[in-house]
């Protein structure tokens, strides 16, 4: 759950039916899958959204979308007060709108653990958000994590530890972007 995923209304036929036709467009159809009934027995990859509020969830989507976002970071102590597990390469994630509709299918490519104050150029960058400057992703996830940390009585602090995660955007492509408006219409 990476920028601390906003609550979403999770939508577990529209998230597998989105799951099976992104992992045979995305080339990932060589996994061991188990099936049951309903998506509750199937092994889907875990669905959250970015952010911590609707309007940052959708914007951040399109970013990624358009190719802008191809990094997002997370506080450690976030990880260690959530129930899930530090990104490691190679992870699959379905992204969701801030509704719980399924849109994006993306894979991580590398984690990192970093200072705060140690996050480079080129990583704030690859977060697409605001002007892509260090400056403004320092002002910016500074305000972030005060506001998601103190409710789990944590601090900010530039020394903190940030989960830094590079992903690619699976599906949809480019190509496959009207296709996947068709399927997570229904």
């Amino acid at each position: 759950m990476t920028d601390d995923a906003a609550p979403v209304d999770h939508r577990p036929e529209e998230i597998l039916a989105f799951w099976e036709i992104a992992r045979v467009r995305a080339g990932v159809v060589r996994l061991v899958s188990v099936t049951g009934p309903d998506v509750h027995g199937t092994l889907v990859p875990p669905t959250w959204s970015f952010g911590d509020n609707p309007a940052l969830a959708d914007s951040l989507l399109a970013a990624v979308l358009d190719g802008e976002k191809t990094g997002t970071s997370t506080a450690l102590a976030e990880f260690r007060h959530g129930d899930e597990s530090l990104p490691v390469r190679g992870d699959l994630s379905i992204i969701v709108d801030s509704a719980g509709h399924p849109a994006a299918l993306i894979r991580t490519t590398a984690v990192e653990t970093v200072r705060f104050d140690e996050v480079d150029e080129e990583f704030a960058a690859s977060e697409g958000e605001d002007d892509r400057s260090l400056a403004s992703w320092r002002v910016e996830h500074e305000k972030y994590w005060r506001r998601v940390l103190e409710p789990l009585g944590e601090q900010f602090s530039p020394e903190m530890p940030v989960v830094t995660e590079r992903f690619e955007l699976l599906y949809p492509r480019p190509s496959d972007r009207g296709a996947t408006a068709t399927a997570s219409a229904h």
